[in-house]
């Protein structure tokens, strides 16, 4: 339910904080005290149109929050966790609104979109009144609200999920058959490169292995060039061992006449001829151990070689082309499987459809049942709002051909207001005040079935006597026991059934020179006045106040065996 209501420099309010209680609510005072003001900023933090005229004049910017009291497994908390917003403890709608026409919205203080605050809103408040244009005279709601009446919720989430269910088949049979056509018209290609994939048998990541291969291989090759060159300079023919060796001889015949000149000559030589043989074992070992394989780096280079050019010729990255024949084997096997499946995926879809089929039907069956039962309690109710010679209809239009998630049924509701009229749809048929009735009548018929928790009736008993308004009271009153109802009134008869009231009038302000509108809770001797006043007028009279009392002594009798 709406627990409070705090508004801040909107129109002719400056400042106000409203705490709400459940039951029934009226909300009296003259005509243009501010009624409809409070009201326009309940819409605006509900997610109603914003306008930068709502600022109070000398204000930069007007506010308004909504505080709810709602049980956890209420669908606005499951939106607003849809929406990836927190939602825990209390729903609080908050709106700002800029003179210069700019608003922004919040929901439990994280902001969002003005349409997910007026979808959120949606759930938690209906406003009716004569110049609804929303909430039941809205032909998309009609169906929702007669499958609620008649407690068809569960088979139409069920006919949801049969719906989904064969559309899914369907369009699985699409596919499968656009897979068999595509197939069939690339038969010849798709086996030419099966074929020739078949024989590359590319591998994933065999493009880097190959190319870091290729690299060592070339590397080594290089390695081995130089260590034969090497080892042909040490060694080979023009190797400087046999040239040292020759001239250490020649040195050691002449050792006798000069040892001492020649021996660090001679010595140096023959280590020069050790180290040179060493370095040639060296190089002879080194050239054992190199790896290089000219066939190897070939057979790498080819390969590498193949897999590029199919590459290009394919349009494919080369890490690719096993995800490339694979698809190919697929589309082939399509073509050799394809009609098969089709056959298979048609009689799921077939066998899907028919029990949506039947479903819908089913559905459709209880739907006219629930409206037949709907007109009824409909009915019952008009009579004593002075509509007695006026009918509601459910109208109920089944097309097979026209299959969706919520069945095959258009619903719409229409009336009559006098016999002989051309039944139409209720917005454009009753009059202002026919409307608040005929809406009271169904809202009271639909009681919790298909409500927001909080329901608003703005000015429901214009136009109408005193004998029907006590009805409207009435009314009121029964459907308060099932949801929170603030009623907008100027009937005496609607405000002394209600367990809360609220006066709202103009007053000026202390310090400034200008009007704000105020909203007090009346005790019950305020109340007795207010009353006396709607009965009376600008005069309250004694008679005045002892009618009051008699219409409150109902009320009173009422709530308090409900207190004790």
């Amino acid at each position: 339910m709406l627990a409070a209501l705090t508004i801040r420099d909107i129109v002719l309010i400056d400042a106000l904080e409203i705490s709400f209680r459940p039951g029934l609510t009226a909300l009296t005072g003259e005509t243009g005290a501010g009624k409809s003001i409070l009201l326009d900023a309940l819409s605006l933090a509900l997610g109603g149109r914003g306008d930068g005229a709502l600022v109070r004049h000398g204000a930069e910017q007007g506010q308004v929050t909504a505080v709810f009291d709602l049980p956890a497994a209420h669908p606005a908390f499951a939106l607003v966790r849809d929406n990836g917003l927190r939602a825990d403890g209390e729903m609080i709608l908050r709106r700002t609104q800029s003179k210069d026409g700019r608003s922004r919205a919040f929901v439990n203080d994280q902001p969002v979109g003005v349409g997910l605050l007026r979808e959120i809103g949606a759930t938690l408040v209906e406003v009716h009144g004569q110049h609804d244009d929303r909430a039941l005279i809205d032909p998309a709601a009609h169906r929702r609200l007669v499958d609620a009446f008649g407690g068809l919720g569960e088979a139409v989430s069920d006919l949801g999920d049969f719906h989904r269910a064969w559309r899914s088949a369907e369009s699985e049979v699409d596919q499968q058959r656009r897979r068999v056509a595509t197939a069939r018209a690339e038969a010849d290609y798709l086996r030419a490169s099966m074929e020739e994939l078949d024989g590359l048998k590319p591998k994933a990541g065999e493009e880097n292995e190959l190319s870091d291969l290729r690299h060592r291989l070339m590397r080594s090759e290089k390695i081995v060039e130089d260590v034969a060159d090497a080892l042909e300079t040490v060694t080979g023919a023009a190797s400087p061992i046999p040239t040292l060796a020759s001239l250490a001889r020649r040195l050691e015949r002449r050792r006798d006449v000069a040892s001492d000149m020649l021996d660090p000559t001679i010595e140096a030589i023959d280590r020069a001829i050790v180290a040179l043989e060493d370095a040639g074992r060296s190089l002879e070992e080194a050239q054992r151990a190199a790896s290089y394989e000219p066939q190897k780096l070939e057979r790498t280079e080819q390969r590498l070689f193949s897999l590029r050019a199919a590459s290009r010729k394919y349009d494919t990255p080369v890490d690719l082309l096993p995800a490339l024949a694979a698809r190919i084997a697929s589309d082939l096997e399509a073509l050799e499987t394809g009609e098969a499946k089709v056959g298979t995926l048609e009689t799921l879809a077939r066998e899907r459809r028919e029990r949506y089929e039947a479903a819908a039907s089913d559905l459709s069956v209880a739907r006219l049942e629930a409206a037949r039962h709907l007109e009824a309690a409909v009915a019952d109710e008009l009579p004593s709002l002075k509509l007695d010679r006026a009918r509601f209809m459910v109208e109920i239009e089944t097309d097979p051909e026209e299959p969706g998630e919520t069945g095959i049924d258009r619903v719409s509701f229409v009336v009559q207001t006098n016999p002989g009229a051309r039944p139409g749809p209720m917005g454009k048929v009753a009059s202002g005040g026919e409307l608040s009735r005929f809406l009271l009548a169904l809202k009271v018929a639909l009681a919790d079935r298909g409500s927001a928790p909080t329901l608003v009736f703005d000015e429901v008993d214009t136009a109408v006597g005193g004998a029907v308004s006590d009805a409207i009271g009435l009314r009121l009153t029964r459907l308060a026991e099932h949801v929170q109802v603030l009623a907008v009134t100027h009937a005496p008869q609607v405000a002394a059934r209600a367990e809360n009231h609220w006066s709202i009038a103009k007053e000026d302000h202390g310090k400034e020179d200008r009007v704000v509108t105020r909203v007090r809770a009346l005790d019950a001797d305020r109340r007795r006045e207010e009353i006396a006043r709607m009965l009376a007028g600008s005069v309250v009279t004694d008679e005045a106040r002892a009618a009051a009392d008699s219409l409150l002594a109902e009320t009173l009798a009422r709530v308090a065996p409900r207190a004790a």
